[in-house]
């Protein structure tokens, strides 16, 4: 079975409460056995417009991730991410 992965390019608007989004989040990513393949780092912006964090989340399986998301332990997280942070997010299913 293909692994999930989330995908999120971020731009942090409010770097002192966003601490609030991660730690709103941890129960759910612990409950969907989420691993956090990228998170931060350094990029190279080579085509298009970037943000200034970039994260990848792998999940068990493309159905795993997407529960996650919709999860409502996750709900409340998602809603503080948008009031500390711009971003684009896709839920993508990996190769076998």
């Amino acid at each position: 079975m293909a692994k999930g992965y989330w995908i999120a390019h971020v731009t942090v608007t409010d770097p002192d409460n966003y601490p609030k989004y991660l730690e709103a989040a941890r129960p759910a990513f612990e409950k969907y056995g989420a691993t956090f393949v990228v998170r931060g780092g350094q990029y190279a912006e080579v085509e298009g417009p970037a943000r200034e964090r970039n994260v990848v989340v792998e999940f068990d399986s493309f159905e795993t991730a997407k529960a996650c998301y919709h999860s409502p332990e996750y709900a409340a997280a998602a809603k503080l991410r948008h009031a500390y942070a711009d971003s684009d997010f896709v839920i993508v299913e990996g190769t076998d």
